[in-house]
């Protein structure tokens, strides 16, 4: 009965073992779950970082283009603006002389559709 004793005895020992062992393991594995989670958050963040430093210098050697050729559009809005009040200024007492000769220019005549009186009676 004491070497059947002994044998449960070992048995239970050798079970506990066992349970420690895979709990060990368990844990081990949640562990190199976490570090591997926390490495790809470390990896994620530095490659969002690089990006975001790669974004900004695109931006800024692209924000001068930018403002160059909105200065060019400026620039080439104001000679044109200049042209047309110049234009303007040179011909604008020739037109309204133009008009106001065409408005003041009066032929009294009959209408062409406009039959006379004397005509539609032979008619």
């Amino acid at each position: 009965a004491a070497q059947n004793s002994q044998g449960i005895q070992t048995l239970l020992e050798a079970e506990k073992e066992a349970a420690k062992i895979v709990q060990q393991s368990r844990q081990y594995r949640l562990q190199r779950l976490k570090d591997a989670r926390s490495e790809a958050s470390r990896e994620i963040d530095e490659y969002r970082q690089a990006k975001e430093a790669e974004f900004k210098s695109f931006e800024a050697s692209h924000a001068g283009v930018t403002s160059n050729a909105q200065a060019a559009v400026d620039k080439e809005t104001s000679v044109k603006l200049q042209a047309i009040t110049d234009a303007y200024e040179a011909n604008k007492d020739a037109v309204v002389k133009k008009l106001l000769d065409r408005v003041l220019l009066i032929k009294p005549e009959l209408h062409r559709n406009l039959k006379r009186a004397g005509g539609a009676e032979s008619q």
